[in-house]
């Protein structure tokens, strides 16, 4: 297992100008960077997904990555590669099941060839891995938290070589758990309308986008992610319908990956930060940036997405996807009388919630629901739009582009 991986060989000049200009250390925030986290936890908000029973159930699972990539220099053009790997893996169970996990992942670890190197330490070329396991885990000792007596917490990390994430990257995932389990919103009574032809009278308005415009790209939805780190098992695969939270400690889906098929994997955990710097700014993004040069929409164009695809549309942004506030400052525009969501969920609602208060009308963007592979439709309502709101039921292509015809500003040149 050799560092740097290759994500995209040999870039053309397109490709490098992208680079320096939207992701490299030159660009206005640090998009070389790609960061996620997610925590499992087996408790009563959550026991229809971690089939919590009483209260020795408390198993728990975290996992937060934290990779980043560069320009590695070839006989031929320069090529876009994963420059450092950093994955920590953290699993509570009861005794019995770690006792049975821990065997089983130092077999793995025998099978795959990784060396020991020292206790709790392997190597596998330029790959190290640090797997530790203890009674109390010094971060819930910390926090005052307390697992049922029987338990024991196994933390494993991965990280290439010369790869040292700064304190306060990896104490993220367990400030991420210190905030508690997301609790849904209630939704109002919102306006269903055909278009957003009543927007016409809340101009000039502000734009947040969530992974919808990004889906339009090419670029996989957020639950590739899933799959990819194996945080949720779906129940249907074939409909892709409920899911269990991944938390049994044995044999779990993604150390076996990581120890036992390891280049394969490194290489997969790049395919998002891949199919996000070859998309493509879509018709809807740029039909946005004639709006605003229209005066129709003002900045800043708020983002939930690490793509760069509203700055490479030419928009300032201002991101939203943070872990380090739970509620992320966002820029309201004097001038702004409407804040149009489209193709956003639960996650970032917060946004939605200060633009309430700021006093702009709400619209909604989103089709609430996808086709099944039988061709069938799955409804995926959204969580929480509020009474004096308006919901689209349109994709951003068709939304936006009717929107832009409303306001005749359609150039026909896409």
């Amino acid at each position: 297992m050799l560092f740097p991986v290759t994500v995209i060989d040999q870039l053309d000049e397109a490709q490098l100008r992208k680079w320096h200009d939207f992701y490299g250390v030159n660009a206005d925030r640090p998009r070389y960077e790609e960061e996620g986290i997610w925590r499992r936890t087996q408790q009563e908000e959550t026991a229809s997904n971690s089939g919590w029973t009483g209260e020795s159930d408390a198993r728990r699972r975290i996992v937060h990555y934290w990779h980043q990539y560069g320009l590695v220099d070839t006989t031929a053009a320069p090529s876009l590669a994963m420059q450092q790997m950093y994955l920590y893996h953290s699993v509570a169970a009861p005794q019995a099941e770690i006792d049975v996990a821990w065997d089983q992942n130092h077999a793995m670890l025998v099978e795959g060839g990784w060396k020991q190197v020292g206790p709790g330490r392997f190597e596998l070329g330029d790959l190290r891995v640090h797997m530790v396991r203890v009674e109390e885990h010094p971060e819930d000792l910390r926090a005052g938290r307390r697992l049922p007596e029987d338990y024991e917490v196994i933390d494993t990390t991965f990280t290439s070589v010369n790869t040292f994430p700064p304190r306060a990257i990896r104490r993220r995932p367990w400030e991420v758990l210190a905030h508690g389990v997301r609790v849904k919103d209630t939704p109002g009574q919102p306006i269903y309308a055909d278009d957003l032809a009543q927007l016409t009278d809340f101009l000039p308005f502000q734009v947040e986008v969530g992974c919808g415009v990004s889906y339009e790209a090419g670029i996989p939805p957020l639950h590739r992610l899933h799959e990819i780190y194996h945080v949720n098992e779906i129940e249907d695969e074939q409909l892709r319908k409920g899911f269990t939270f991944v938390l049994a400690p044995g044999r779990d889906p993604l150390l076996a990956e990581m120890f036992l098929n390891t280049e394969d994997k490194v290489v997969e955990l790049s395919d998002m930060y891949r199919a996000s710097f070859n998309a493509e700014v879509t018709p809807a993004l740029h039909a946005l940036k004639r709006m605003q040069e229209a005066g129709a929409l003002v900045a800043p164009f708020i983002t939930n997405n690490f793509d760069a695809l509203g700055a490479r549309a030419g928009f300032e942004e201002e991101f939203m996807r943070r872990y380090d506030q739970r509620i992320p400052p966002v820029t309201f525009h004097p001038d702004a009388k409407a804040l149009v969501v489209v193709g956003l969920h639960a996650d970032r609602r917060w946004v939605a919630k200060r633009a309430r208060a700021a006093g702009l009308k709400v619209f909604h963007v989103d089709p609430e629901g996808f086709p099944r592979p039988d061709g069938s439709w799955f409804a995926y309502p959204l969580e929480a739009p509020q009474t004096g709101d308006v919901v689209v039921r349109q994709t951003a292509a068709d939304a936006i582009g009717d929107l832009e015809r409303l306001l005749n500003l359609d150039t026909d040149n896409g």
